[in-house]
């Protein structure tokens, strides 16, 4: 497997990143009333951003372990509750704000792991 680098866990990010706007504009949609043209469009951009996270997503999977992707793909929850705070002015809260650093912690260990295993293989 190639040494995965910087760029390499960006574009892992670009993809989380992506994955969490569908929740956001499907959030959006949900504003509007069942079939009507507001909600068509929001849902039908649901449909083209899952479309562009499922192209990124199939690239990352074959750099990253699948267990490393996976993992990097659980800091959806730090982007969710970025957009909460950002587009809908929603509150963060400590305990939000634990969850999500125990959540990064994780993902950095496994991250961290992926460079070790690297580094044997050598």
């Amino acid at each position: 497997m190639k040494k995965i680098g910087l760029i390499d866990l960006l574009q892992l990010q670009g993809a989380v990143i992506a994955y969490s706007l569908s929740t956001v504009v499907a959030n959006i949609a949900s504003g509007y009333k069942f079939l009507s043209l507001g909600y068509i469009g929001f849902y039908s951009l649901v449909v083209v951003i899952l479309g562009i996270y499922a192209v990124i997503w199939q690239q990352m999977i074959k750099k990253f372990q699948l267990s490393i992707a996976y993992a990097n793909k659980a800091l959806t929850l730090l982007w969710a509750m970025v957009w909460n705070y950002v587009i809908f002015r929603q509150g963060i809260t400590l305990w939000k704000v634990v969850g999500v650093i125990i959540v990064g912690i994780g993902v950095m260990i496994m991250n961290l792991s992926e460079a070790e295993e690297q580094k044997d293989d050598k």
